[in-house]
């Protein structure tokens, strides 16, 4: 019986709130890669946007970090990875999965001798390496090969994928970077048609062998946009977003009137004080 690949997978986004659909995406593209009896899933990354990314109501980067963390208490595969949030602009997704690719490729580093200069190199070499690699191993479906270095791969939703069409949105060099050297992990919406998308895009076409199409079951269609218009408007977001994530954003007044200026403004008066 052949031994699997270990794989992390990585989703980029606003998460402006992180939702159900968010979480729910992971667990789908999990499920269809152990499907192939190829990968063995050992590590699932959650990466927000920098606030430079310049999106209309983007909460800071400091919200959706912890409204992240708070939606994956319950989760013992997934993290949420606040390197690209802090940095001094924004990153484009290619970046994000070189960082973690450099990292993972690093030499490992003695935990007893650690410097201040290289807590951060460390920190994301054990994302990468010392993921849960036992977490839903089914032993019919082969073992996990303790040698292998994880593969990265991405993961999205097919509107997602349908972007990559849209005229200077994304650069062709990085979108055949991301298909040829990581991989794609594509989960269906409604209303979208990847495999349409692939076979008109020479570049996915090309490495459509690298780009692994899951189905969801059950149609989710749950938005951040409407989340944050339905709370905007008073209405109940309940089981549309973990109630943690609720609380938090009642607590620090998030995307109502003025709400996300006011957690700016939360933010600065904090580092005034430090």
């Amino acid at each position: 019986m052949r031994s699997r690949i270990p794989v992390v997978l990585l989703a980029c986004g606003s998460f402006n709130p992180i939702t159900n659909m968010h979480l729910r995406l992971f667990e789908v593209a999990r499920d269809h890669l152990h499907q192939t009896g190829m990968y063995q899933v050992i590590q699932g990354i959650i990466s927000p946007v920098n606030d430079n990314y310049g999106k209309k109501d983007l909460a800071p980067s400091h919200h959706r970090v912890a409204m992240a963390q708070l939606a994956l208490q319950t989760s013992d595969w997934i993290r949420v990875d606040p390197w690209e949030s802090k940095q001094a602009q924004w990153m484009e997704t290619v970046k994000v999965l070189r960082h973690l690719q450099n990292t993972q490729d690093s030499v490992d580093l003695n935990p007893p001798h650690i410097t201040e200069k290289h807590k951060p190199l460390y920190h994301q070499n054990q994302l990468l390496r010392s993921a849960p690699q036992n977490e839903g191993l089914d032993p019919s479906r082969g073992p996990l090969n303790p040698t292998a270095v994880p593969e990265l791969k991405l993961l999205c939703g097919a509107d997602i994928l349908k972007t990559f069409q849209t005229p200077q949105l994304w650069k062709h060099e990085h979108i055949q970077e991301i298909v040829e050297k990581f991989g794609l992990v594509c989960v269906s919406r409604a209303g979208h048609d990847p495999k349409s998308y692939i076979l008109g895009s020479p570049i996915l076409q090309k490495y459509q062998h690298n780009i692994h199409l899951a189905k969801e079951p059950v149609p989710n269609e749950i938005s951040a946009t409407y989340v944050r218009q339905a709370l905007g408007q008073g209405q109940s977001v309940k089981y549309l977003i973990p109630d943690a994530v609720i609380a938090y954003i009642k607590e620090h007044s998030l995307y109502v009137a003025d709400g996300s200026r006011k957690g700016r403004s939360t933010q600065r008066n904090k580092g005034k004080t430090s």
